[in-house]
């Protein structure tokens, strides 16, 4: 009876320990067809990739995909949201002082960024799309509003006016300024451009 029972007993922990595993593998699945998704929006817009180019590069099978998104349009909302939450989390250290913060503008307007739109700013390469697609422009609101917030966060205290008017001023210029960069086939201008636009922001 006792070795019943210590049996009993030792496959009951056992089993919530297997019973985590799936759990945590599901999570970090979830988390990988998040960013995959995230980078090929950013980098080809909604209507040039398809679910199963999402899960190919996650590793996943296409079936796979609805047991964790219901459509392709849940995907999208849920990946913008991902993308915005960690965008507002890195400025969220840009925001602690006007130096960070203007630290934070100048690394923005670089020709990194310019070059790397899929792990970039989600503005710059989203916004016509999302001008399309009213299902996501609440999500898309938020995190312009987000932007705004921590913009002028490091300005609260100054005696500056207009400080909001500067944050969208700001805002707007560094996002014209990526979107151009990378529209243009001619290297000069489009480096003259990031060049123009940082030197008047500081």
């Amino acid at each position: 009876m006792i070795d019943t029972l210590l049996a009993i007993n030792y496959f009951q922990k056992n089993l919530r320990g297997f019973m985590r595993y799936p759990a945590e593998e599901t999570a970090e699945k979830h988390q990988r067809i998040l960013e995959q998704a995230s980078i090929l929006f950013r980098e080809r817009g909604f209507s040039g990739v398809s679910v199963s180019e999402v899960m190919q590069a996650t590793g996943l099978t296409h079936g796979a995909f609805y047991n964790h998104f219901e459509s392709k349009d849940d995907l999208i909302a849920k990946s913008l949201g991902d993308a915005s939450s960690k965008a507002l989390a890195s400025m969220k250290e840009a925001e602690q002082t006007p130096e960070t913060m203007q630290q934070y503008i100048q690394d923005y307007l670089t020709e990194w960024h310019r070059d790397d739109p899929g792990t970039g700013c989600l503005m710059t390469a989203l916004a016509s799309e999302v001008a399309r697609e009213p299902s996501v422009q609440p999500s898309f609101t938020r995190h312009l509003k987000g932007v705004l917030a921590s913009m002028t966060a490091p300005f609260a205290k100054s005696k500056k006016r207009n400080v909001r008017r500067d944050a969208i001023h700001k805002i707007s210029s560094m996002v014209g300024a990526i979107i151009l960069a990378r529209a243009t086939d001619d290297p000069a201008l489009s480096e003259e451009i990031l060049t123009q636009v940082r030197d008047a922001l500081k």
